[in-house]
């Protein structure tokens, strides 16, 4: 990983002879529009209730969710995805910058899209006339077409260049990205297409039902490295990177909880944890090394993000 240079934009009288300072494109200035915001704003308080409610009051979903899952480490995986979503939005409505948060959008689209379906799928197993049951439909019929507008809006205004003395992401470490996406990707497709084969094989007990949810929540960070490999910049991934992390230490926390619930007789169930561990431990390794290799300014930069 090496800073990139300021780029190839127009002499600065001001500086020392030869600099060159980037031209600025109007219409790519690099800005979160209002609604973005809004729309992040409007999604954060139904995250954070959700998680409130599957990671501290798994046994109660029946009562207080929009229908009753069991066993309650499929409500912490639940749980984990939504505290990763609602920091992510959170960090959306601050952002200084369009494309620290681009990479985001579109693993939120899928899931969304995955849960909807799901829905659909399985209208009987919900608790049906529950506020929670109205929410959850209301909010999975119009969060795939609200969240994919605001990214296509969006989504121009991003410059698609590294930023001055920011460092790209190495080629390798791209590659392990694609790799562990496509992986988790692979896993999310074969629990939403074929939950009575996942049913099987996994360390906890499944329905049709959680196996699918299961699948989109797999498909949030699946996406979502795909799209860090796709994409050079450290300042891009770095965000959406951070969201992952939080949503793993809930996940690693909750499987300790839930430990009693695993089957160690499984070889699954040492897969999972070890995978979950192995990748808790690189994405911390990634950011604490692209940080360190990140000029001071560039450093301040993300830290005012």
């Amino acid at each position: 990983m090496e800073p990139v240079a300021e780029g190839s934009g127009q002499s600065n009288p001001g500086a020392r002879p030869g600099t060159l300072v980037p031209t600025v494109n109007r219409d790519q200035d690099d800005r979160v529009l209002l609604e973005t915001r809004l729309l992040a704003g409007l999604i954060v308080p139904f995250l954070l209730a959700a998680f409130v409610i599957l990671y501290f009051f798994p046994d109660r979903t029946k009562e207080l969710f929009a229908w009753g899952i069991s066993p309650p480490m499929t409500s912490f995986s639940l749980a984990s995805a939504y505290i990763g979503g609602a920091y992510f939005f959170i960090r959306v409505i601050g952002a200084k910058r369009w494309h620290q948060v681009t990479i985001g959008f579109p693993p939120v689209v899928a899931f969304a899209i995955l849960m909807g379906i799901a829905t659909a799928l399985h209208w009987d197993r919900f608790t049906s006339g529950h506020i929670s049951f109205v929410t959850w439909t209301t909010l999975y019929a119009t969060t795939p077409f609200l969240v994919l507008a605001v990214w296509l809006r969006n989504r121009p205004v991003d410059p698609r260049q590294p930023d001055s003395l920011e460092v790209t992401l190495a080629g390798p470490v791209r590659v392990g990205f694609a790799a562990i996406g496509s992986i988790t990707l692979a896993v999310a497709l074969l629990l939403f297409i074929q939950p009575a084969v996942m049913i099987g094989v996994w360390p906890w007990q499944l329905t049709p039902l959680t196996a699918r949810v299961l699948g989109g929540i797999f498909a949030l960070p699946s996406i979502a490295d795909i799209g860090t490999a796709l994409d050079p910049r450290w300042s891009a991934a770095r965000i959406t990177l951070q969201s992952q992390l939080v949503s793993l230490a809930f996940l690693i926390v909750a499987t300790i909880r839930a430990w009693p619930l695993f089957n160690p007789g499984n070889p699954a169930t040492w897969v999972f944890v070890l995978g979950l561990g192995s990748l808790f431990v690189v994405l911390i390794v990634v950011h604490l090394w692209t940080d360190r290799r990140s000029p001071a300014p560039a450093r301040l930069t993300h830290s005012n993000a």
